[in-house]
């Protein structure tokens, strides 16, 4: 009986080796799709935080200099003109 068992596992032993690799190799190749994939969605999740940013920052930015703008546009205001003709005399 320990002889029959003895020579059964060595006849299975070189048959089930190649089906081993097949399926390491076959799951090897998921998890680096896989893995690729999650790395990819990683990398546009980040570009899109930095683009949301910067979304955020342009009308900031752009509010801040258009006020600047505005104020120098602006007719002076009756203070300001006394201001300039005190200061012309």
């Amino acid at each position: 009986m320990v002889r029959r068992a003895s020579q059964q596992l060595t006849e299975l032993v070189p048959g089930e080796l190649p089906l081993a690799q097949v399926e390491i190799a076959e799951m090897g190749k998921r998890y680096g799709k896989g893995s690729g994939l999650f790395g990819g969605a990683g990398l546009v999740g980040f570009l899109m935080l930095q683009a949301l940013v910067a979304t955020a920052i342009a009308p900031a930015a752009g509010a801040v200099a258009g006020k600047k703008q505005a104020s120098r546009a602006a007719p002076p205001t009756p203070e300001q003109t006394l201001h300039k003709e005190s200061a012309k005399r």
